[in-house]
């Protein structure tokens, strides 16, 4: 809680001010980084059970299940932790007849959600490009400070950030300050 000094009454009372961004770690999910022809992106959809997208930045959506086209080749596929071992399986019996590679990255990467009226401009503090031009919903590798990552738009003023665990305090500390300078209105 914020508080500041009051110069009359000369002692601290608390600031209740609705903080325009939040940061908090984001739900683990099972993630994936599927590289496959695209001539091959139905057998892929059927086999996630979702139509993936074919334009890079496009992200698709359906219950507990997402994919975001990052290559012409590329996508990142989430799902809920209960839904992992169904997809190894349905992509291991695609991989019988059509060529792919599905590496689990789960253990590889974090998320981290940021979110609110504030949370394009506290991305803006690390990102070399303009994220408020970004389509709801879309997603990219991009950079952030130094560090890659993966940034999906899921909602107006709502962004998730995937990036590796060895980099996450560095990506973690930077938002924490941006929050700060946001809620101290700096």
């Amino acid at each position: 809680m914020m508080t500041e000094h009051h110069p009359l009454l000369g002692r601290e009372i608390a600031v209740h001010k609705a903080m325009p961004l939040t940061v908090r770690p984001a739900a683990h999910t099972a993630q994936f980084s599927l590289r496959i022809d695209p001539s091959e992106i139905a057998h892929a959809s059927n086999a996630f059970g979702l139509d993936l997208p074919a334009k890079i930045g496009e992200v698709a959506v359906s219950q507990d299940r997402s994919a975001a086209c990052l290559g012409p080749d590329e996508w990142y596929l989430r799902t809920s932790l209960s839904g992992q071992e169904a997809v190894e399986t349905a992509f291991a019996d695609l991989c019988a007849t059509v060529p792919h590679s599905l590496v689990d990255v789960g253990h590889r990467d974090v998320g981290i959600e940021i979110e609110g009226a504030a949370a394009a401009l506290a991305l803006r503090s690390a990102i070399p490009f303009d994220v408020e031009a970004m389509p709801v919903p879309s997603g990219c590798r991009t950079i952030f400070d130094k560090t890659p990552i993966v940034l999906v738009r899921e909602a107006e003023s709502r962004f998730r950030i995937e990036v590796w665990c060895s980099f996450a305090d560095h990506v973690w500390g930077i938002l924490r300050a941006a929050s700060r300078e946001i809620e101290l209105d700096i």
